[in-house]
């Protein structure tokens, strides 16, 4: 199972880390041992003191497809989610002064919490699919995914060019604008749409 994520995709998110709008998608991995499940505590790693909270649609794959076309993307998944991408700052900006991969900063355990999934059916396709992020009662984040720049039939076309997408894999398709850090005692809450998918804390 991999799990596919999408940098920068949208365009305030890319603005205010005064980054470049991309004309393709940004992509990184990270491993299974990232995910964090069933609403489990979140620990403060010892190797970072910055850890921002991005809040992502989650799009999980349904069959095999290699080189697919955009007419038959939607095809490839049948159910939506959240996940957060868990993000050590201090070590992804120590990176990018270098020209290095993210992975030390973005795939480490437990830093992609993730909520159940539901059918895509319960949204309308012409309103997009909206998500929010609480920190202790207060709106963090809210997006839309009619807002992502690429969006994820669009993505599922890019990806499998290079990548042979198979059952179960994840794509997380990017946060929008509001990132911020998390600390020691934090109550996260992810909402889609209405209904609240993840509810975890900082320890």
């Amino acid at each position: 199972m991999k799990i596919i994520c999408i940098g920068r995709n949208y365009i305030k998110h890319a603005k205010e880390f005064n980054s470049e709008v991309p004309t393709e998608p940004v992509i990184f991995l990270k491993p299974e041992s990232s995910l964090l499940r069933k609403n489990h505590p979140f620990f403060y790693p010892e190797f970072s003191k910055n850890i921002h909270y991005e809040t992502e649609l989650v799009y999980k794959i349904n069959k095999v497809g290699k080189h697919i076309q955009k007419q038959f993307a939607h095809t490839y998944y049948n159910e939506i989610g959240l996940g957060i991408d868990l993000t050590a700052r201090d070590i992804q900006n120590k990176l990018k002064e270098k020209g290095l991969p993210w992975e030390l900063s973005k795939a480490f355990d437990y830093s992609a919490p993730l909520s159940n999934f539901v059918s895509k059916e319960k949204f309308s396709k012409n309103d997009g699919v909206k998500f929010l992020l609480k920190i202790n009662g207060e709106t963090r984040q809210h997006g839309n995914s009619k807002n992502m720049i690429f969006p994820i039939d669009d993505l599922i076309v890019y990806i499998s060019k290079f990548f042979t997408l198979k059952i179960g894999d994840l794509i997380f398709t990017g946060t929008p604008e509001g990132v911020g850090p998390v600390k020691i005692g934090d109550n996260l809450q992810v909402f889609l749409e209405d209904e609240k998918m993840l509810d975890f804390k900082i320890l």
